[in-house]
């Protein structure tokens, strides 16, 4: 991975990964804003996610010269999340999402500068600051990996599959017009009402765990803080929960019997 990443950077000026970074999320996110304005979708930006997140990533080895089992194992399982991630949110794109759909109204003429703010840049300062614990790992490759490594990479991977798991057994529900305005709560969904989201946490946390391992700085517990904030209270949990329940009538069952986000026993009425 060292050997193919790095002489793509060797001729760059001579600026931080990081900033290389920022440099990279800023970019792409005013070329996504200027293709969002021509399609009328600003629901582009969220394929754009695992991609940016990675491509982070991937600069900071490539500007590093990172090289190393911790660095071949941090590219391999965020590329691998990335991609993964991506295909599923292009597979069900058909067009502007409600969240935009509803700001796009709510602001009117305004929102074509508003939406590069509050959609664009924001996610661009994320994809920059979220990987900072993988960031961290490669940076400081040289460190040898002991048995922390190893947790947070059995963490992080088990958790891809976990999610990704979720997904598929979403996908497959929905697929069946059978199951149409019917509640999910078989599989993975019968422990959890959010297990996408579980499995993307802790994904984050065991990336931390592997930051952390390689670097000792306790500040990048702000990375899998934050993601979990995100997917508990401001886009994930809460919001996909707000008006659920009044579009499917067997929500509020589902939601007594069913943990929220940590997978647990379901509680029997």
């Amino acid at each position: 991975m060292k050997a193919v990443l790095s002489p793509v950077f060797s001729h760059l000026p001579a600026l931080s990964p990081s900033s290389w970074g920022l440099v990279f999320a800023l970019t792409a996110a005013i070329l996504l804003w200027l293709l969002s304005l021509r399609l009328k979708d600003a629901s582009i930006v969220d394929i754009f996610w695992g991609p940016g997140i990675a491509g982070v990533v991937d600069i900071a080895a490539g500007m590093s010269h990172a090289g190393g089992p911790r660095t071949s194992t941090v590219l391999l399982l965020v590329n691998l999340w990335a991609l993964r991630l991506a295909a599923h949110i292009w597979a069900r794109h058909h067009g502007e999402d409600h969240r935009y759909g509803a700001m796009r109204i709510k602001f009117g003429a305004n929102w074509w500068w508003l939406s590069f703010v509050q959609v664009f840049l924001l996610q661009a300062i994320l994809i920059w600051f979220i990987p900072a614990p993988l960031v961290a790992a490669v940076l400081y490759s040289g460190m040898p990996m002991g048995w922390l490594d190893y947790a947070g990479v059995g963490i992080a991977g088990a958790a891809l599959v976990f999610e990704a798991l979720a997904d598929f057994q979403l996908g497959a529900f929905r697929s069946d017009p059978a199951n149409k305005g019917k509640v999910m709560d078989r599989g993975l969904w019968g422990w959890s009402r959010h297990p996408n989201y579980f499995g993307e946490a802790a994904m984050w946390w065991g990336f931390f765990i592997i930051g952390y391992a390689a670097s000792h700085m306790w500040w990048l517990l702000l990375s899998p803080l934050l993601i979990t904030t995100l997917l508990l209270i401001v886009s994930g949990v809460s919001l996909m929960e707000d008006d659920i329940a009044e579009r499917r009538p067997g929500y509020a069952k589902y939601k007594r019997e069913v943990s929220a986000f940590i997978p647990w026993f379901r509680k029997r009425a």
